[in-house]
């Protein structure tokens, strides 16, 4: 954000626009610059950004809840996640904001003329492709890193801080940034009393049965330790996350630890496309021979929830909801 000329073209600019009910407002200060803590770091935003490309479904579904809709140069979503696009609660949103690629890169934010890209670490951000927040500031642009998927300094380990507090920070900062703070609180707000209606419905003293939550991978599975989002959607819910234990977001595991781990209940991240069914991954789950003395697997306990629930993003507070319900039986 050193590029001055950068800085005087979005400085320049005036926003006054709308999206799905919110009006934006200019910025807290008509024209003063904006500083948020994202991933430990502070970034200042000159004005609020107008041209934003975000890559993945959770983190674009926080721009329209937001009512950011209007400040989008477009998004990245690849093809398997079509079916959550369909589901989604900002499916209008999604229709009416140009969708530029499955797979985020500089050409494809260049050629969106972007101001700011909204992505994280493993969503989008990666040194393996050169697509980095440093990258982009090389060529003027700016960046947002997904709170979920913020590097901790353990190597490649993410996560800084609980997963909602995770969602509530994004929101927030994002709500500074673009002027909309009243609504970033109004959204946070909500999905805490939500999240709360749950916690009161749990008797008190109830089982917490064990949860082991199914990304993919036949040879070592994907699942979430303590960072990610599926952490508190278990816990919230009224469960015990397996991997809690683990100061990760995402991250690989293998069989023997599941099967010594013993889980009552297996939540399958479904993703509605190619990476595979809900039913190929229970079937595969139900034939695997480790498995076959698992409670979880023994009793035919299997759940399912979207991709676009599991990662940090709007629909985390729903999710809790629907799994609580799951696992007290209704």
């Amino acid at each position: 954000m050193r590029d001055r000329r950068v800085l005087a073209l979005i400085a320049a600019a005036v926003f006054a626009v709308s999206g799905c009910g919110a009006t934006v407002a200019e910025g807290p200060a008509a024209g003063q610059p904006v500083t948020v803590t994202n991933c430990g770091q502070e970034a200042t935003y000159p004005a609020p950004p107008r041209r934003v490309v975000t890559n993945d479904i959770g983190i674009t579904e926080m721009m329209f809840a937001l009512g950011l809709a209007d400040r989008m140069a477009g998004y990245v979503v690849d093809s398997g996640q079509n079916g959550g696009i369909e589901t989604s609660s900002w499916k209008a949103d999604f229709a009416r904001v140009p969708r530029l690629a499955e797979k985020i890169g500089k050409e494809v934010v260049r050629g969106a003329n972007a101001d700011l890209v909204f992505a994280g670490w493993n969503y989008g951000f990666s040194e393996s492709t050169g697509f980095t927040p440093e990258s982009l500031r090389q060529l003027g642009i700016a960046s947002y890193q997904l709170t979920e998927a913020c590097r901790n300094g353990k190597g490649q380990q993410r996560g800084i801080m609980p997963p909602l507090d995770a969602l509530y920070t994004d929101l927030r900062n994002l709500g500074h940034v673009f002027g909309v703070a009243d609504r970033a609180e109004r959204l946070v707000a909500e999905y805490q009393r939500q999240i709360d209606d749950v916690r009161r419905a749990i008797p008190a003293g109830a089982p917490r049965p064990k949860v082991f939550l199914f990304d993919d991978g036949k040879d070592q599975p994907l699942t979430s330790g303590r960072n990610a989002g599926p952490e508190e959607i278990i816990t919230r819910a009224g469960g015990q996350n397996i991997f809690g234990d683990l100061d990760d977001s995402w991250t690989r595991v293998n069989w023997e630890a599941v099967v010594a781990r013993k889980p009552d209940v297996i939540l399958i991240n479904d993703y509605g496309g190619d990476l595979g069914s809900v039913a190929d991954k229970e079937k595969f789950l139900r034939s695997y021979p480790p498995l076959a003395e698992v409670p979880a697997v023994r009793d035919g306990r299997f759940f399912a929830l979207p991709y676009a629930a599991l990662v940090e993003s709007p629909r985390n507070p729903a999710a809790i909801q629907s799994f609580a319900a799951f696992l007290a039986g209704r």
